[in-house]
């Protein structure tokens, strides 16, 4: 008799255990807390570095001095399904490569819980452009100082890749120039849908950071290699389409950090 009882109380102390420390589970996933999202920007393996020689698939060398683009309507997706969509006031950021603090979004506000899923654009999706200059906000100021505009009529550059290159045709170093955005009827914004390798567990007192990897080749080495050599500005155009479906692959997940 001793014996059951021994047993019962150790199963009963056991499911007290398991049942506090359920509820501690379910009181840590309460309220808000914040979450970094990181751009590492890379040319194929190798770490990117401004005004460094880079060979394309095609034999062109590439050296870029200017790298930027806007990241913006970020929704984040719970392992239960549900969304969160980042409020759209404050939802605009210009990453660039020269400016690393950039290169961090530092998000508030967000709901408890373990993300799966980050979406996110590159550019100003149509809907707010057509807001009009007086519903831009702070952001058309912030896009104009960092020279992200064409003009207000012409609207938002949405990726700014610039440089100089070289190849078995062009020998002396050239400039040339990417820029996406609205061009006649195209308008160019992308989406980007990215699976988390593991939970970002966002809490009052844990903020993850999201460590994403952008592969800058792929602006002009994608599926459909774009030879600099044929025309160096790329502004528009069938070359500026097969651009956007590029940006759209060119980036990664590499890890998360809960700490």
């Amino acid at each position: 008799m001793k014996f059951q009882i021994k047993n019962i109380l150790a199963v009963v102390a056991i499911s007290v255990v398991l049942f506090s420390c359920t509820n501690n589970d379910d009181e840590s996933i309460t309220g808000e807390g914040s979450l970094k999202v990181e751009f590492d920007n890379i040319y194929k393996t190798a770490d990117f570095a401004a005004n460094t020689n880079y060979t394309n698939s095609n034999g062109e060398i590439v050296s870029v001095s200017k790298v930027k683009y806007i990241v913006s309507n970020i929704v984040l997706t719970k392992a239960d399904g549900t969304t969160f969509t980042y409020p759209k006031s404050q939802s605009y950021f210009i990453l660039d490569e020269l400016t690393p603090s950039t290169l961090v979004l530092n998000l508030s506000g967000i709901p408890a819980g373990n993300y799966t899923k980050i979406k996110y654009g590159i550019g100003v999706d149509k809907a707010q452009w057509e807001a009009g200059a007086t519903g831009q906000g702070d952001f058309l100021t912030t896009a104009q100082a960092a020279e992200m505009m064409w003009s207000w009529s012409a609207g938002y550059k949405f990726v700014a890749f610039e440089g100089t290159f070289t190849s078995a045709t062009v020998t002396a170093a050239t400039q040339f120039k990417v820029h996406t955005g609205q061009t006649g009827t195209d308008y160019n914004y992308t989406e980007v849908a990215l699976d988390l390798p593991e939970n970002a567990l966002v809490r009052t007192t844990i903020t993850p950071q999201i460590h994403i990897m952008a592969d800058l080749s792929q602006i002009v080495d994608g599926t459909n290699t774009i030879n600099l050599s044929e025309g160096a500005t790329i502004m528009g155009g069938a070359k500026l389409a097969f651009v956007t479906s590029y940006i759209a692959n060119m980036f990664e997940v590499e890890h998360v950090h809960n700490d």
